[in-house]
């Protein structure tokens, strides 16, 4: 009796809650029960084997969901190429920028919750950004040869929470008019797991030194989500690591996404390889990765490492490019996205932070005349690219698309139109390959509904 009318509550809280309101969880289907075919599918196994067998990529993971089904998961290729060690689905990868998706997740929670407003000014909760400065570039001194050439100006406002979301801070990594003030600071570049100071004050030193341009004004790709992590730290009273795992990846299921890897799973983590002369070098195990493309020699394999993921200081957790994490952990967080905020009944975020996150906020009244410079018909959201027009793209896809990659040539993607979620993993930095858009073009031949 008592079964029965727990039965019958189990069947009417269905009936009466929207499946969507508990958030799609995903699962194995068939990819013909989600419009999708098997046999074109099975072109990505073959063209990402003939990637590996042909010397140009180690191994991948790849992973696609159409409408919360898992359609497509597979590895290629060798996690370890010289001990012989096959790439398994389950293995770890170095994910870098694609932290940043996360982290701005975090800052969303925040804002959520009341402790945040996006229009903030940075310097109301770290105060050493209240006055800073911008080096512009002397173009007739550059013609000259003197390529260092700047003078330093008081920026035009202030940074705002916003800005650092949408990467129009005037923050780079270093390498902008004023490099050599950034270079004698010890602060160029994305990679932080070797650093022994903790992100808060890193961030704080970063204050003090001149940005690429002034806030608003242009997108420039750097720092700014390594600035939002440590801002985190400081509105929650809690390190990153300890706010993303207790808020984000526990209540998700994320269970293989980490700042540094525990050493029980040290034999998942995937080898980093870099491309040279065509050919696959093994980088070094230890110290802070380079990334000169330029220079012919370095093109050794040793200008890149595996990171110090493993055995490194621990006390540094960049909310730009720090995290590691698995094809199936990251596409439980994109499909939380495309859900509108929720997964497996969990809510993370509102439907309304979602759609905000996802919408384009370059080249309006806040950021007149700003516009993403990497690609045609592409726009910037809260942590994500955003596709504004699919003809200008010029690629297979839909209106709306957003996404990002990382440093290690990993990529994601999600469709909402097409209730898509693509994920995308492999370690070879620095490369130049075609995979990442022979990829979309085989997923989206795929769909037959």
């Amino acid at each position: 009796m008592i079964f029965n009318y727990l039965r019958f509550c189990i069947i009417l809280f269905f009936s009466i809650v929207p499946y969507s309101m508990l958030g799609q969880v995903l699962e194995i289907d068939l990819p013909e029960t989600n419009g999708m075919s098997s046999e074109r599918l099975s072109n990505i196994s073959t063209v990402f084997s003939d990637y590996v067998d042909d010397g140009k990529l180690p191994g991948v993971v790849v992973l696609a969901a159409r409408n919360g089904k898992i359609v497509y998961h597979q590895a290629i290729g060798m996690c370890d190429i010289e001990q012989k060690t096959p790439m398994q689905k389950d293995n770890i990868f170095r994910i870098a920028s694609q932290t940043k998706a996360i982290v701005s997740v975090g800052i969303m929670m925040l804002q959520e919750e009341g402790k945040i407003l996006l229009s903030d000014t940075l310097s109301k909760y770290i105060p050493e950004f209240e006055h800073t400065n911008v080096a512009l570039a002397l173009s007739k001194q550059r013609k000259k040869g003197n390529m260092n050439a700047h003078r330093i100006v008081k920026a035009k406002r202030q940074i705002r929470i916003r800005d650092l979301m949408t990467h129009t801070s005037g923050i780079g990594y270093g390498y902008g008019p004023a490099k050599k003030k950034w270079e004698k600071a010890g602060i160029q570049g994305w990679y932080f797991a070797h650093r022994g100071e903790p992100i808060l004050e890193t961030v704080k030193r970063m204050a003090k030194l001149p940005m690429d341009a002034h806030p608003g004004e242009r997108y420039v790709y750097g720092y700014s989500t390594d600035i939002l992590g440590a801002l985190i730290e400081v509105i929650s009273g809690q390190p990153l690591n300890v706010f993303l795992k207790e808020r984000i990846f526990d209540p998700l299921g994320m269970v293989d996404t980490h700042f540094y890897l525990p050493q029980t799973k040290a034999s998942r983590l995937s080898v980093v390889y870099s491309q040279c002369d065509n050919k696959l070098l093994r980088a070094a195990e230890d110290g802070a990765p380079q990334f000169e493309w330029d220079d012919k020699e370095k093109c050794t394999g040793n200008n890149q490492t595996q990171g110090q993921y493993l055995n490194g200081p621990r006390v540094s957790f960049s909310g730009g490019a720090g995290l590691l994490s698995t094809s199936m952990d990251y596409a439980i967080f994109l499909q939380m996205m495309l859900n509108n905020g929720v997964y497996d009944g969990t809510r993370i975020l509102s439907r309304k932070s979602v759609e905000l996150m996802t919408d384009n906020h370059l080249d309006g009244d806040h950021y007149k005349d700003v516009k993403f410079p990497w690609d045609w018909g592409v726009g910037f959201g809260l942590g994500f690219s955003v596709t504004t027009d699919a003809g200008d793209r010029g690629v297979l896809g839909s209106l709306n698309e957003y996404g990002w990659g990382g440093a290690y040539h990993s990529s994601y993607w999600v469709d909402p139109n097409e209730k898509l979620v693509v994920v995308y993993f492999t370690q070879v930095t620095p490369i130049i390959l075609d995979d990442h858009q022979k990829l979309r073009n085989l997923i989206y031949q795929s769909i037959v509904d």
